[in-house]
């Protein structure tokens, strides 16, 4: 191995050391890998300056792993930047919040930490905290008046919350004013995002505050989301909160029929004494609407492999053409424009030779243009007329100038 190569992986291996310390917490471990960087910066700015390749240096790792006291050693002794961001734009602070570090947390922000810096996506310490159910930190957070409604990328804290089935945390944060009813730009919203998590508690939690039952993302209601799913107690809770059992998706089912198409059959029940019949379904009870709408779904299934099958039959039946072969007319055709291009150009006739040799290139240009037409995939065409053309391109460029040099 190159000398050179030898030192990078040797600075490699004491970087990794470097920073598998700061996650360890061993202060004294960590203090004599940073004397083996240091190049003559010093501590604080060897320290500052080693990162990995998504620019986490040791303050995040020693806060995301929990590890306090290395915390207090860098901000206090190296004086590392307490609110500095790695490539997604992450501070210390969110990176313990989100494992749920409370002293950690609590320890940077008295530093002075900023809880609310949001990542590049958007989201705050207090969205990877509601998001991972880290109810303490959450607490902590709220009470330095970081904003319960931020909308990331993703929502809100309370959308992460209820998302995630974390209900003691959207208790806490229905308890400080979070707003039931934000919605991310694609109309998601904290109920939505809590029957589609299939979480019957943080249902029930967002029903009690007053959460709109028949809100809509796109065509889709909760109702509907809760009978795909087949989930009958959150149906039944939404029914009593007054959903639209009518309300149907962008291809016109209702609630029933999205049910029986899961099959689940106490979500039918649920939904058949309060939903007016269909015309379409034949018979109108649990066993004949589950029937029914799943042998249409066994018939749309049956089309589409049909179709797939098609249009497998339709590309085999498509002949792969090779290079297309030159016809004696072609060939015919080339050679005499050759032929007349190189008497023109022997009588010092330059206008009548580029005439004769551009139509040889043409007429090639031309031949594998079709070919690839035919049959764009071929690289071999594809190439073969790039190269027509570019001879044409030469001739006329290059070729044609030493023409008419010579002619002068």
């Amino acid at each position: 191995m190159a000398p050179d190569a030898t030192h990078a992986l040797a600075v490699r291996e004491k970087v990794q050391k470097f920073l598998q310390a700061a996650c360890s917490g061993d202060v004294e471990l960590f203090k004599k890998l940073a004397k083996q960087l240091d190049d003559g910066k010093g501590l604080a700015g060897t320290v500052a300056d080693v990162k990995d390749a998504n620019k986490r240096g040791a303050l995040i790792f020693a806060a995301r792993e929990g590890k306090t006291e290395l915390c207090k050693y860098l901000v206090e002794e190296l004086k590392v930047d307490v609110n500095e961001k790695d490539e997604e734009g992450e501070t210390p602070v969110l990176h313990a919040a989100r494992h749920g570090h409370t002293a950690t947390v609590q320890y940077l922000i008295e530093q002075g930490a900023d809880p609310a810096t949001p990542s590049a996506s958007g989201a705050t310490a207090l969205h990877h905290a509601a998001g991972n159910g880290h109810i303490e930190v959450v607490k902590l957070l709220l009470s330095k008046g970081v904003n319960v409604d931020f909308q990331s990328d993703a929502g809100t804290p309370l959308m992460w919350a209820a998302g995630l089935g974390h209900e003691d945390v959207v208790e806490v944060l229905l308890e400080h004013h979070a707003n039931l009813h934000a919605q991310t730009d694609d109309d998601n919203c904290p109920l939505i995002s809590a029957v589609a998590a299939n979480s019957l508690p943080c249902v029930e939690l967002l029903v009690k505050a007053g959460a709109n039952v028949n809100v809509k993302a796109g065509d889709a209601t909760p109702l509907l989301i809760a009978a795909h799913n087949g989930s009958t107690e959150i149906i039944n809770c939404l029914l009593q909160a007054g959903a639209d059992p009518t309300a149907a998706d962008e291809d016109g089912n209702k609630p029933i029929q999205l049910a029986a198409t899961s099959g689940s059959r106490a979500a039918v029940e649920a939904l058949l004494a309060v939903t007016p019949r269909i015309q379409s379904v034949p018979e109108w009870s649990v066993d004949g609407v589950i029937e029914f709408m799943q042998s249409e779904y066994r018939r749309e299934q049956e089309r589409e492999e049909a179709g797939r099958k098609a249009n497998k039959s339709r590309e085999a039946s498509i002949p792969k053409k090779d290079l297309p072969e030159v016809t004696p007319e072609a060939k015919k055709k080339a050679a005499e424009a050759k032929a007349r291009g190189d008497e023109a150009f022997k009588r010092n006739d330059i206008a009548t030779a580029i005439d004769a040799y551009t139509q040889r290139f043409e007429e090639a240009a031309t031949a594998f243009y079709e070919g690839v037409h035919l049959d764009p995939e071929s690289k071999e065409l594809v190439t073969a007329f790039r190269e027509a053309v570019e001879a044409g391109r030469k001739f006329h460029g290059t070729d044609k100038n030493s023409l008419s040099s010579s002619k002068s």
